[in-house]
């Protein structure tokens, strides 16, 4: 593939796929699709939850997040006593307690609870759910917040994964990020979660900020791998500061171009696989023996909201500002401001603001995405025959000639070269897309 074709691919802007429908897609919604889809979910159905804890001590130049700086505990105190109220009402729709495999704390820094918010909100999940003994619960953490007692205390309350966001090793991009994270401070966090029990850790790491380059991604990489997390995200850094107050702190000028950003995603995942890491998707890698690499290979990998995953459960509750619920029958998005959110919970409403009912050729065709972006090939002859995708294989007649994908038999597979621009594929099998796709990132 030339440099040419290589920057029009890498400079498309589409949807990254952790839903289909996307979010974009999303409408405006009542309280009471989400009741009653609260009620139709089956006893014996195992779930998993999601947790939105929109806050941080400070923000990071770079944060796409949905989150705000806080600095007084009372703000905390007052979310926790609403997100509780959530867990209650939400669980008051339900049938009986569902069996949980899956949880997850995201944010925002979900760190900056106090261990007696902590508390609160897991004797309410507690009384709400049962937890599977096996179930995965994992939270999102700052380096730099993570001491000795928090590790204890997290393992305390049943945490056995931590995801933390190292984002990139080398000071001068720290520096130009607004994250100041010495090695050490990754170091002390690590070693306080092994020994405080929690083995399973991610790292999450960052291409395309101002300041990188492909060498100092590598550099990054071989610091990171010498920790030996399980697995590493890195996702591309998407500049919107138009929608992003804090990313106007970040000099537009010293980001890399669309070349150089595809350059240093080939960078770190040449790098991670000859650590010793499995490539999983476009954005994740894995060591070979992590249920997220042996899922893979099982060809049971799934994609939602977190991104990669082996969790394959088919209803995912949030709770929270912003936070996203997955159903059979779609999915809902609670109100995004917090003021407004507090308010809705206060009242007795569920605080939804926008969401999407699916239907059969919808699940039919995430399905088929699902393939795209999890396998890298799909069969159409398991989705109704080539003969129902002829507008989109004419589509896709140029990908084709340019050396993306194959297409053999109704069975496309995406190239080796193309897999950066699976997502591009994608979306030429995505029937809400239109014109309007700048609110999406770059595929690279």
């Amino acid at each position: 593939m030339n440099k040419e074709t290589l920057l029009r691919y890498a400079a498309l802007a589409v949807p990254r796929y952790t839903s289909y429908p996307t979010s974009a897609d999303f409408v405006s919604v009542s309280d009471d699709i989400r009741i009653s889809w609260l009620q139709a979910i089956k006893a014996d159905q195992p779930v998993s939850l999601y947790l939105h804890i929109p806050y941080c001590s400070v923000l990071c130049h770079y944060c796409g997040c949905f989150t705000k700086a806080v600095r007084h505990r009372d703000v905390i105190d007052s979310y926790t006593d609403i997100i509780v109220r959530d867990i209650r009402l939400q669980a008051s729709y339900l049938g009986s307690r569902l069996r949980v495999v899956h949880l997850h704390w995201g944010g925002g820094t979900p760190s900056i609870l106090s261990g007696k918010n902590f508390n609160r909100i897991m004797a309410a999940l507690c009384d709400a759910f049962i937890f599977d003994p096996v179930a995965e619960h994992a939270i999102e953490l700052d380096p730099r917040t993570v001491h000795d007692e928090l590790a204890a205390f997290l393992s305390g309350i049943g945490v056995n994964r931590a995801s933390l966001g190292v984002q990139d090793i080398n000071p001068v991009v720290q520096k130009a990020i607004g994250r100041i994270q010495p090695v050490i401070d990754v170091e002390r966090a690590v070693s306080g979660l092994r020994k405080a029990g929690i083995a399973r850790i991610n790292f999450d790491l960052i291409y395309g900020l101002p300041l990188q380059t492909q060498q100092s991604l590598r550099e990054t990489c071989e610091t990171v791998a010498a920790f030996q997390p399980d697995r590493v995200a890195c996702y591309g850094y998407a500049h919107l500061p138009g929608r992003r107050a804090n990313q106007r702190l970040i000099d537009s000028s010293l980001l890399p171009g669309a070349f150089e950003r595809f350059s240093q995603a080939g960078a770190v995942a040449d790098s991670l696989c000859r650590l010793g890491y499995e490539a999983v998707g476009i954005d994740h890698f894995a060591r070979p023996d992590d249920p997220m690499a042996v899922a893979m290979h099982e060809k049971r990998l799934h994609r939602n909201f977190q991104g990669y995953t082996d969790d394959d459960s088919s209803v995912l509750i949030g709770f929270g500002a912003s936070s996203i619920s997955e159903f059979s029958q779609g999915y809902v998005q609670t109100i995004a401001d917090i003021g407004q959110y507090r308010r809705a919970i206060e009242a007795g409403r569920l605080a939804t603001s926008r969401g999407i009912a699916v239907d059969d050729e919808d699940r039919r065709r995430a399905m088929l995405i699902r393939d795209l972006m999890c396998r890298f090939e799909v069969d159409l002859s398991r989705y109704g025959g080539k003969e129902l995708f002829t507008s989109e294989l004419e589509r896709l007649k140029p990908v084709i000639a340019d050396g993306v994908v194959r297409e053999a038999g109704g069975v496309i597979s995406i190239a080796e070269a193309g897999r950066p621009f699976v997502r591009v594929v994608a979306a030429l099998f995505d029937t809400y897309r239109n014109s309007n796709i700048g609110q999406f990132s770059a595929a690279v």
